[in-house]
């Protein structure tokens, strides 16, 4: 008889035990909850990154084309001054 209830007292410690530890997974400080959201943050957080790499490194190799050659200069010059060379002659085709 003392064992059973030894064995009922042993049984609602272990219960409680878990119930306390489900409730500290589920709503406490780092939490699954927080986990999912983390994963997430971290997912685009790894996009935005590669993405942001990608663009250095075309800054990058525009500035170090435009460090070494003229070329790169001249193209810029082209198309966004509207720069013609000597004795080139520039012409203007109207569409309507």
């Amino acid at each position: 008889m003392e064992t059973r209830q030894t064995l009922k007292y042993v049984n609602i410690a272990l219960l409680s035990t878990f119930l306390i530890l489900q409730f500290a997974l589920w709503t406490g400080d780092k939490n699954l909850f927080d986990l999912y959201h983390l994963n997430n943050s971290k997912e685009q957080t790894e996009l935005e990154i590669v993405q942001l790499t990608q663009r250095n490194d075309k800054f990058l190799a525009e500035v170090l084309d435009l460090k070494n050659g003229g070329q790169a200069v001249e193209t810029l010059a082209r198309q966004e001054l509207g720069f013609i060379k000597e004795g080139e002659t520039f012409y203007q085709v109207i569409t309507e």
